[in-house]
């Protein structure tokens, strides 16, 4: 899965640039996802003293409405974006306003200045009103995603790459590099997506069919207790693949 976010000032016309490319995106028939960041500390989409709310109050960790047109869940807390993203196995997801996490970026823009005061070095292009007055900022191309459509999504396809991960650089540096600087260098064409050693694991971690990102030290602690366990067992072999799948610890 890809994921890139548009950001930037109110008005500036990051909402109509990601309607634009989300339509185009699905015109070459891929899936699409998107995710809205809501910058107003009081937004709530659950009304007060509804159903919903009440059972909210009441303690329920997770709460779902099911109508007939939609289903929406509720989480009583801010989740993180790894998380969110979870929950899409889209071919592109498009997040609004989302600054916090390692993807690439397109910044929108009603000026100069605002470019100056937001751009940053995950930004491959930028759209929004600015975009009537130059076509070009410091070698980053400045598209309109209303005239000219085509070469902004051709750029996503170009530059937005398998979402990486996101650890602590104290945890991972494998690639010569921590996560977000990867990124940066695969924006730039000074890297490639393989070189994240994590997607080139030989072990992975799947819980509910969701594969958990493991730094290599982890992968190698995990690694050695298992094949610790097993090499006693009749039938191992060196090098073989090992499988294995733990169920529900209540199933009877």
């Amino acid at each position: 899965m890809k994921a890139f976010s548009v950001y930037g000032y109110t008005q500036s016309g990051k909402t109509t640039t990601i309607e634009n490319i989300i339509r185009e995106l699905k015109k070459r028939r891929y899936s699409v996802g998107s995710v809205k960041e809501i910058h107003y500390e009081k937004f709530e989409i659950d009304t007060k003293g509804s159903n919903t709310d009440r059972h909210k109050k009441a303690g329920s960790e997770l709460v779902t409405a099911r109508g007939y047109f939609e289903t929406d869940v509720l989480f009583p807390e801010k989740l993180p974006i790894e998380k969110i993203l979870s929950f899409y196995d889209q071919d592109y997801v498009v997040l609004e306003g989302v600054t916090d996490y390692n993807i690439p970026k397109i910044l929108s823009a009603k000026s100069i200045e605002e470019i100056e005061e937001r751009i940053d070095e995950g930004v491959f292009a930028i759209s929004g009103r600015i975009a009537n007055e130059i076509d070009s900022y410091k070698g980053i191309p400045v598209i309109n995603s209303i005239d000219n459509l085509d070469a902004l999504v051709n750029l996503v396809e170009e530059k937005v790459f398998e979402i990486l991960p996101d650890f602590d650089p104290n945890c991972c540096s494998a690639c010569g590099y921590d996560c977000r600087t990867l990124g940066i260098k695969i924006l730039r064409g000074e890297a490639n997506r393989e070189d994240c050693v994590i997607s080139k694991n030989k072990v992975k971690l799947f819980i509910d069919d969701r594969e958990i990102n493991m730094v290599p030290f982890v992968q190698n602690i995990l690694s050695n207790a298992v094949k610790g366990v097993v090499s006693e067992l009749d039938g191992y072999k060196r090098d073989a693949q090992i499988r294995i799948e733990i169920g529900n610890e209540n199933e009877k």
